[in-house]
């Protein structure tokens, strides 16, 4: 039986994600789906003094940010970035294998977050 190769599709917002969407994302992605969840120039794009966007939108990002970082501290993706033009990359979140003796609910390890 001939196994062929599955491609990597990585799915790309057409509007900048919050925070909330990303972590839906996580919570539902099967191993190896692939979320582009920036593209630009994530640490110029979210300081204030080099940033094309408005407070809000930077304020958004930098939480979207930080919450990716977080979900790769946690084990459940991998963060990449693929250079797609000069001072311009692609942020890729990779979903990684549910923990299989996670007592606890990704929901619940938010809150956990939160109130720290």
């Amino acid at each position: 039986m001939f196994m062929g190769k599955t491609p990597f599709i990585t799915v790309r917002a057409s509007r900048p994600l919050s925070e909330i969407e990303f972590c839906a994302w996580v919570a539902q992605a099967a191993p190896g789906d692939r979320l582009e969840y920036h593209r630009g120039y994530l640490v110029l794009d979210t300081y204030p003094l080099f940033s094309a966007l408005d407070d809000k939108a930077r304020g958004e990002l930098a939480r979207l940010a930080a919450r990716a970082f977080w979900a790769a501290e946690q084990g459940l993706v991998h963060l990449v970035q693929a250079r797609v033009g000069p001072d311009r990359f692609a942020y890729i979140a990779v979903a990684r294998p549910k923990p299989k003796a996670a007592a606890v609910s990704l929901s619940a390890l938010l809150l956990d977050a939160q109130a720290a």
